[in-house]
């Protein structure tokens, strides 16, 4: 006789079962702890965290220094400005006029303050009847470092122009003493008019200088979640894993296959598959949305081989940690790879952990060369060098450990699952 088939478990059964909710639980809620922590922890508070930020500092002042003076107007503005740490919040570099655009040309500099030529003439002109302007000081922003980046650089330069307005207002009233009018003396105490301007213009399709972070992060998980697609696809094409859909559940027969040329595979499909998707992301984003992009070619080769760095990248982990590969690749390239890419927030402004994660980590590497290509002329000097360079050891990375993890495998023996009869 047959035997009884055993009772079905039921969900009010099991859900009393502590052992069931532990690992769940556990795991869950250090997932949730370690974004916030992450996350948050990178955004929480730049101005706090915020330390040498890159400013360029130009005195265009041909003036001849006022009486009993050794510099003139705008070097004394410029030497006080670059002499007062503030904290240490800014970088000040003394540069000419041409060498501050080039950086700015080149995303070396979040803006420059600019002291224009006859300041001081302009200046000293304000206590007698020769003044017919009023001196100005300019500030220059550069959008393609992003929003909040460059909003920060215009605030200390902003900040240090009306410092710097004040100083010289003291000067000009004490010379100018009892004799002048309480109008005068009004104007003379903050003389200098602070005017802004865009020092590196971008387009007006390039989401005020977010489009790169955004496009940056559409590769990163073009290349993640493809490479977690064909990693499972394969799988379950191999039958060493259950394609379940719906209600229809299926398990093809195992193929007999080792772990090395297994992930071969997986990465020759990455290869091909990536290009795909890759030229999908840029189809989308230029063709269909309009995003600003003047060198399409040399963004489409790097788009490709980015998401294919990540890929293969996603291959190599999942062929070492198995089940947890994803977990792992995940942690790897998206959520160490956000708070420290410097694409929203300026590394100069997020704590040391994250500074030290950029040297290495994905997305930092990946968006700085985005940026070149999309708001600094494709330049090299502008991150995309160093960016090309990360691609190419990160792709030799991921070849070198997913080879020589499966390697090891195979001359252990260690099989995946029993082969399978059809």
């Amino acid at each position: 006789m047959a035997e009884p088939a055993a009772p079905q478990a039921t969900a009010a059964t099991l859900v009393r079962r502590p052992r069931l909710w532990l690992v769940p639980t556990v795991l869950t809620g250090l997932l949730a702890l370690l974004l916030s922590l992450l996350y948050m922890g990178g955004i929480v508070n730049p101005n706090w965290d915020l330390h040498d930020l890159p400013i360029a500092l130009v005195n265009d002042d041909t003036g001849k220094p006022p009486a009993g003076q050794k510099e003139n107007l705008g070097a004394q503005v410029t030497t006080a400005i670059a002499t007062d740490t503030g904290g240490g919040k800014a970088d000040w570099r003394t540069l000419t006029r041409a060498q501050a655009q080039d950086q700015l040309d080149s995303g070396k500099v979040y803006g420059a303050l600019v002291v224009p030529a006859g300041f001081t003439n302009t200046v000293t002109a304000l206590t007698t009847s020769r003044a017919t302007e009023q001196p100005t000081i300019t500030v220059l922003t550069n959008p393609g470092k992003g929003s909040l980046g460059s909003s920060l650089a215009s605030q200390i330069t902003t900040k240090a122009a009306h410092q710097a307005s004040r100083s010289l207002g003291r000067q000009l009233t004490a010379s100018a003493g009892t004799r002048s009018s309480p109008t005068v003396r009004l104007l003379l105490a903050d003389p200098v008019n602070v005017v802004t301007q865009v020092g590196h213009p971008i387009g007006t399709h390039s989401g005020l200088g977010l489009t790169a972070f955004y496009y940056t992060l559409l590769l990163v998980l073009a290349g993640f979640m493809g490479g977690n697609v064909i990693s499972n696809g394969v799988d379950t094409a191999l039958g060493y894993a259950d394609n379940e859909i719906g209600p229809w559940h299926t398990r093809r027969p195992t193929v007999p296959i080792n772990r090395t040329q297994t992930l071969l595979l997986k990465m020759t499909m990455t290869a091909g598959i990536t290009l795909l998707s890759s030229s999908l992301v840029l189809f989308a984003c230029v063709v269909v949305l309009g995003m600003d992009a003047s060198h399409v070619p040399l963004l489409w080769i790097f788009s490709f081989c980015a998401a294919l760095a990540v890929g293969l990248g996603v291959q190599a982990i999942n062929a070492a940690f198995g089940g947890i590969g994803q977990l792992v690749s995940m942690f790897v390239f998206i959520v160490l790879g956000l708070p420290s890419s410097g694409a929203t927030v300026p590394l100069q402004a997020v704590p040391g952990f994250y500074r030290f994660l950029s040297h290495f980590e994905p997305m930092r590497q990946l968006s700085d060369g985005v940026r070149a290509i999309l708001y600094f002329d494709a330049r090299g000097d502008a991150g995309l060098t160093r960016s090309w360079i990360m691609i190419a050891v990160g792709v030799a990375l991921a070849l070198l450990f997913g080879f020589a993890m499966t390697g090891y495998y195979d001359r252990k023996g260690l099989k995946r699952l029993t082969p399978q009869p059809a």
